[in-house]
């Protein structure tokens, strides 16, 4: 009768690992506890005048005058407003971007030439851009949509224009072993290796989008998430202005989620750290 196996240990092996427990899935998202945490502490402090109302209105309040913006259908002109100034202006950033970080991650001689001055762009703040735009363009929408794209451009500039020449030399001698058309090449190596760095550059642009049109619609607008909140700052009713905050807040996480789900998508194949969930 044969013997049973005998189990081998190796030397230094440890007692057998179990796999990973995987994380509980919660039914209420998680994103959400931190500041329905930090709304419902701000509204007990406010309700017993340990802050400033004229200062720090309680949440109750903001929502209130967002019912009341709404409501009268102003609220709804000024998001409009906005998000067609930061659709627009991301969309002409991106392919500019795109177009010149091609150009220069690919082309050593336009990368020498092009790229010390747009990285020295990079660093003028959005308000410096104000009074050029506005003696080159005016104050109609073409300055507004130019400046939330020059915010838009850089990090998606910075990914391509970096990200090109940090793709892995050997993976693109093994293409020319192989004869790889350049198409082929641009398909199968370099897009793959680059689109992780590209996506993140996406969204980082998309957020600069946001953050650029406040200035942006200090151009001489009259509608618009920037013209509510400076309106809130210069009549004196901070409840508009953290509204104003808050709704910017909002409008950037639901603009970038469909980014972050398009872009888990794209890169399923990779094989990075992952937390375990099921």
């Amino acid at each position: 009768m044969p013997s049973a196996p005998s189990i081998v240990r190796l030397p230094g092996a440890g007692a057998p690992r179990m796999a990973p427990r995987a994380l509980p899935r919660l039914s209420f998202p998680a994103g959400l506890l931190l500041p329905l945490i930090a709304a419902a502490a701000w509204e007990f402090a406010a309700a017993r005048d340990w802050l400033p109302s004229n200062l720090l209105p309680a949440p109750s309040a903001i929502a209130n005058t967002l019912a009341v913006l709404a409501r009268s259908g102003e609220l709804g002109e000024h998001l409009v407003a906005t998000t067609l100034r930061v659709a627009a202006g991301f969309a002409f950033g991106v392919a500019a971007a795109t177009l010149l970080g091609a150009l220069c991650g690919a082309v050593p001689l336009a990368r020498r030439l092009l790229d010390p001055s747009i990285q020295g762009l990079k660093s003028v703040p959005s308000l410096a851009w104000v009074p050029l735009f506005i003696l080159w363009f005016g104050i109609f929408e073409t300055s507004k949509i130019i400046l939330i794209a020059v915010g838009a451009f850089f990090p998606v500039y910075l990914a391509l224009a970096a990200g090109i020449p940090g793709v892995d030399r050997k993976l693109v001698e093994v293409a020319r072993v192989y004869r790889y058309s350049t198409a082929a090449l641009v398909r199968r190596v370099l897009l793959p290796a680059v689109l992780p760095t590209y996506l993140i550059g996406l969204r980082s642009g998309l957020a600069l989008g946001w953050m650029f049109v406040v200035a942006a619609e200090l151009m001489g607008a009259s509608q618009g998430l920037g013209y509510l909140l400076v309106d809130g700052q210069q009549t004196g009713k901070p409840a508009i202005v953290i509204a104003s905050i808050v709704l910017f807040a909002v409008l950037g996480k639901a603009t970038d989620l469909p980014l972050a789900r398009a872009a888990a998508r794209a890169l399923r194949w990779q094989d990075g750290f992952k937390q375990h969930a099921s």
